[in-house]
């Protein structure tokens, strides 16, 4: 059986029990705030930035894994005789993936199978899980590889917002698509479309915004036997529904909150749940 490495990037916002237990390995972007930079859930936490954010007039920014890095990582596992699978961020909302694909090229080694999620946080965390499921099931690196390309357009997403004022700020999202977020009453619905973030639908209230939730997996045929994830950032309302819902469902779920780098382009109040469906 083949040695096999699964890797990842901070911004599958996995909790530490998950990392831990299927032994991923996770290299971390960075925050930039001001003059400081932190490593994404090492030197600062997202309470602590949201609370920075709250009282600071400028607006941190995030900064890619870069190829050196990554070659530090391969190289090392290269060595102990590892296959790696390496999987990360939308390629259309980060440079890190190119950052990998970089660092495997410039390794000339064919034991590296790079994976562009198409996906963030919690989507993107719901393929790292499954890749390690497979790793477990005795998959080689490359049926792995070819199996995560084949569930990636079946992984779904319903994220309500507060508000989208840091998705624009961070270039996550239009102006335009902004100005959703700001009519008194409306809850944006996101989602990730084409590797981006994008609001899929706008509902007035939390109890529309719950039931536009639900109705979604419904809709989209949630697969109990796969590993479902509830996201938040301070919004326990919404939360707590939608977890009792997974319960009387069967479903295994998870629950974590988002890391500092999504949580800057996030803020305060989303939750949604991701899941793949039945395919």
């Amino acid at each position: 059986m083949e040695k096999i490495k699964i890797i990842t990037d901070s911004t599958s916002d996995l909790p530490k029990s998950v990392i831990d237990k299927y032994d991923i390995e996770v290299i971390p972007l960075y925050v930039n705030f001001g003059e400081e930079t932190y490593t994404d859930g090492v030197d600062i936490n997202l309470h602590e930035l949201l609370e920075r954010m709250d009282n600071s007039d400028t607006f941190p920014t995030t900064a890619q894994v870069n190829p050196q890095r990554f070659m530090e990582y391969y190289k090392k596992y290269l060595d102990e005789g590892y296959k790696i699978v390496s999987l990360h961020i939308s390629s259309k909302m980060s440079g890190t993936y190119q950052s990998a694909c970089i660092a495997r090229d410039m390794l000339e080694s064919d034991s590296i199978y790079v994976i562009d999620s198409q996906k963030v946080t919690a989507t993107f965390g719901a393929i790292v899980i499954k890749a390690a499921k497979l790793k477990e099931e005795g998959l080689s690196a490359e049926e792995i590889y070819n199996e995560i390309l084949r569930i990636i357009p079946h992984v779904k997403c319903a994220f309500a917002f507060e508000t989208l004022d840091n998705l624009v700020k961070g270039g996550r999202l239009s102006k335009t698509a902004g100005v959703i977020g700001s009519i008194l009453g409306i809850k944006p619905i996101v989602g990730i479309v084409d590797g981006e973030m994008a609001v899929i639908d706008k509902v007035r209230g939390s109890k529309k915004a719950i039931r536009y939730i639900l109705d979604y997996i419904d809709k989209n045929g949630i697969k109990k036997d796969e590993t479902a994830i509830l996201l938040h950032v301070e919004n326990k309302d919404i939360l707590d529904i939608l977890r009792e819902n997974l319960k009387e469902k069967e479903v295994e779920f998870i629950e974590c909150e988002v890391g500092c780098v999504v949580g800057v382009h996030a803020g305060r109040g989303a939750c949604g749940v991701v899941f793949i469906q039945n395919n």
